[in-house]
């Protein structure tokens, strides 16, 4: 069910609706001298980044457990220079 809140709510007090929108999966509906104007819902499929900790971690468990990885590597070292940006 959605909240029902006004522009100037909206204006006043953002940091806590978008918090709730975000973190809580709240929706919103906006508007304007009553009549309803807007949605504001969260996002879905947001894109998630992983910490460099956690890719280096599913890296190490593709290797082990995707044989198709050492063929990519392969592939990426055959048309990658290493040596690029490198002052030695």
């Amino acid at each position: 069910m959605s909240k029902i809140i006004s522009q100037r709510e909206l204006r006043n007090d953002n940091g806590p609706i978008l918090r709730a929108v975000v973190e809580a999966g709240e929706t919103f509906i906006v508007t304007r001298n009553g009549v309803p104007s807007a949605e504001l819902r969260p996002v879905r499929n947001r894109p998630t980044f992983a910490t460099r900790e956690a890719f280096l971690s599913d890296r190490h468990y593709a290797t082990r457990r995707n044989s198709r990885y050492t063929e990519l590597r392969t592939d990426l070292d055959a048309v990658i220079d290493l040596e690029i940006g490198n002052d030695g």
